[in-house]
């Protein structure tokens, strides 16, 4: 499993596209709070004709917010772009100039074998030629994924390429509303996309692959607004922790405290992971009951769970009426 904090600490990844004017002075006046990272996107939500001028209101946006990290104190998040292809990663890096500095990363869209080379070998070099790192986050959501055939083969391709660059990926991220696209799918409120099952089971996979050596995202929930819209949204929270996921896509501020509160971490997970991880190794037995005498820890099989807890606990704190 991953062994560090910092790739647990994405969470709430809130979603912008990037030709939003407002979105620097929302960071410089924490609108949103103060746990959370911003996407700012580039492909998807942006229409191909107003490509070039989005590029420069993300410019802008980003020297404006570097401009004033400089002289006031605010809360500054991961900051990515969501880009389009590898050699738009040069052009706006080159265009940043020192604002570059309070940049995170890149957030690799369609990310398959077709790319992969290209992207791996930009992040390679532009952290040769940086002081501090840039991160990326592939996201799984191209069609190819898709086909029963090969899928397995593709996602241990990917990952033997990204193990080349293993300390730069952040996390690997899921494309939930692409590949319910291929299939026509969208959920509604009351419906979790694990309830999916041909989505589901490529996300299986995907955890399968990847979680023990990355932290794998939770997929976008579309509902911030209606009856029952966060309702579903715990209900998905539940289910993305209990599978796997750690942290999630979100499109909308009034969702991040929601996915906060879901990563914070019990009172008794927490007791349960520092006695874990603190087991007296001369003891003759490896097992015990808990403190609350409620299930049994084994030192040996609740190591890399205890590990993951104690990581949570540090950035998302203990919930003490969660059970």
């Amino acid at each position: 499993m991953i062994d560090s904090k910092l790739y647990y600490s994405v969470g709430a990844l809130l979603y912008c596209p990037a030709n939003n004017k407002t979105i620097a002075d929302s960071i410089i006046c924490e609108h949103f709070g103060k746990q959370f990272s911003l996407a700012l996107c580039l492909e998807d939500t942006i229409n191909d004709q107003f490509l070039l001028e989005a590029e420069t209101i993300l410019i802008q946006t980003l020297q404006q917010i570097y401009q004033a990290s400089q002289s006031n104190t605010f809360f500054l998040p991961k900051i990515f772009i969501r880009v389009r292809s590898s050699s738009q990663i040069l052009s706006l890096l080159k265009r940043l100039g020192s604002a570059s500095a309070i940049l995170f990363g890149f957030i690799l869209p369609k990310f398959d074998m077709q790319n992969a080379s290209s992207y791996i070998q930009t992040a390679i070099n532009i952290n040769e030629r940086s002081t501090h790192p840039f991160y990326i986050m592939p996201i799984i959501e191209s069609p190819s994924v898709i086909d029963l055939r090969h899928r397995i083969n593709l996602l241990y391709e990917l990952k033997e390429n990204l193990n080349s660059i293993h300390n730069l990926v952040l996390n690997i991220r899921v494309g939930g509303n692409d590949l319910c696209h291929a299939f026509g799918f969208r959920r509604h409120n009351s419906e979790s996309i694990h309830q999916i099952l041909p989505i589901e089971a490529i996300f299986s996979d995907i955890i399968t692959v990847f979680g023990m050596d990355y932290v794998v995202s939770g997929p976008v929930w579309e509902y911030y607004n209606g009856e029952g819209w966060d309702t579903g949204l715990r209900q998905e929270l539940l289910e993305d922790r209990l599978f796997g996921f750690i942290g999630k896509t979100v499109i909308h501020p009034k969702q991040i405290p929601f996915v906060n509160k879901a990563y914070a971490v019990s009172k008794e997970d927490f007791e349960d992971a520092k006695t874990i991880l603190n087991w007296d190794n001369s003891s003759i037995s490896m097992v015990s009951g808990n403190v609350e005498k409620r299930r049994m820890n084994e030192c040996k099989t609740h190591s890399n769970w205890a590990k993951k807890v104690i990581y949570l606990s540090q950035i998302y704190g203990i919930d003490e009426t969660f059970v």
